[in-house]
């Protein structure tokens, strides 16, 4: 993703770091990208090393759908946990809500703050499901990006219980992509998790991560 040659090997580096601490806050996105979390040592956690600049893309599927079971609520301590974590970083976020009838940018690669967390608190969920737009609307905006910011170390997180009609294929996103899947309900559907290998992304649940709160 990156343009240095250099740039894999430092961000590898700062995961490393990030996995050897004990203690402190738990760092969400590098333990996302790192797969599912058994144990407390697959934890990931928090640094303060000077890093490359980072742009962290967050998709959330705030259809009406994600009220049941209270899907969205749930997922909302995990946003909460990311939001603060890029804020602590000096990330920078682009936000993408999709409710409704169109998807709806949020942040366009702004430096994450304090403000992010009263506007979380207040997101309801409602409306269609527009996340194929979300998704699209989000690659042309990233090749963009890619264009103008070569060094910035991109992740994709997409948050979504799947509850989608028929949707053509989809291509990835262009660059490291996790989809966490939202769905509660007792019998389910599965496909976010279709939706996740389509986008040839990482794929995890989200009750997989209430386990090691």
């Amino acid at each position: 993703m990156d343009a240095k040659a250099g740039a894999g090997k430092q961000n590898g580096a700062s995961r490393g770091r990030a996995c050897s601490a004990a203690s402190g806050r738990v760092a969400w996105l590098p333990t996302l990208l790192k797969g599912r979390p058994r144990l407390r040592q697959d934890l990931c956690w928090q640094q303060r090393q000077a890093k490359p600049a980072e742009l962290w893309l967050v998709i959330v599927d705030a259809s009406a759908s994600t009220r049941r079971h209270q899907a969205l609520a749930h997922t909302k301590g995990l946003l909460a946990a990311l939001f603060d974590q890029a804020y602590r970083q000096r990330a920078r976020l682009a936000l993408l809500t999709a409710s409704g009838r169109t998807p709806q940018w949020q942040r366009h690669g702004l430096k994450a703050s304090a403000a992010l967390q009263p506007w979380l608190q207040a997101l309801g969920a409602g409306g269609g499901t527009p996340l194929i737009a979300a998704l699209e609307q989000a690659r042309n905006w990233l090749q963009a990006r890619q264009r103008a910011h070569p060094d910035e170390a991109v992740r994709c997180l997409v948050f979504t219980d799947g509850r989608l009609q028929h949707w053509n294929a989809l291509q990835p996103m262009p660059c490291t992509t996790l989809v966490v899947d939202m769905e509660l309900a007792p019998v389910r559907i599965g496909r976010a998790q279709r939706l996740a290998e389509q986008l040839q992304a990482d794929y995890q649940h989200l009750q997989q991560f209430k386990a090691v709160d």
